[in-house]
């Protein structure tokens, strides 16, 4: 078992992270997995170097696509966040004066970088669209979304 997995396991590991799309942990989980049913199952695994590599693959590529079809049918878990410390009380007044000024520095900004800002945080758009859209290189959207960011923070300070 020992010169089967030293002579095997960085080929099945290096499939598995194929397999999983560069995910390590879950790469390294399935290989150990994998080296556990051939050590259970040790009479099953060919004698020949190359068929017990396929054998292997074998049983690495149906644990994948176990763990996937595990991932995909258990919900998404989810983070509850504390909101115990958000008051309870109607903050009218308070709200009213931060779009007052969230406003005053939304006029401060240039209409491109106004409409920058619109498309990545009001309509949810992700640099790559934004960027596909207005026929701009993504690094050229990151970063004037970056100084559009530091200007209205800019003129949120100021107001």
């Amino acid at each position: 078992m020992t010169t089967l997995h030293a002579e095997h396991a960085p080929a099945v590991l290096r499939l598995l992270f194929v397999l999983t799309r560069g995910q390590r942990q879950t790469a390294e989980d399935l290989l150990q997995e994998t080296m556990l049913r051939a050590w259970r199952n040790l009479d099953s695994v060919p004698t020949e170097p190359d068929a017990a590599r396929r054998w292997l693959c074998t049983v690495a590529r149906r644990l994948v696509i176990d763990d996937v079809r595990l991932r995909q049918g258990r919900p998404a878990e989810i983070q509850l966040v504390d909101m115990t410390w958000i008051p309870a009380g109607d903050d009218t007044t308070g709200s009213a004066l931060a779009s007052y000024a969230i406003g005053r520095a939304l006029g401060r900004l240039s209409a491109a970088q106004r409409s920058l800002l619109s498309e990545v945080y009001l309509v949810g758009r992700s640099p790559e669209e934004v960027a596909g859209r207005l026929g701009l290189p993504i690094g050229t959207v990151k970063s004037r979304t970056h100084y559009a960011l530091r200007a209205l923070r800019t003129g949120l300070e100021a107001a």
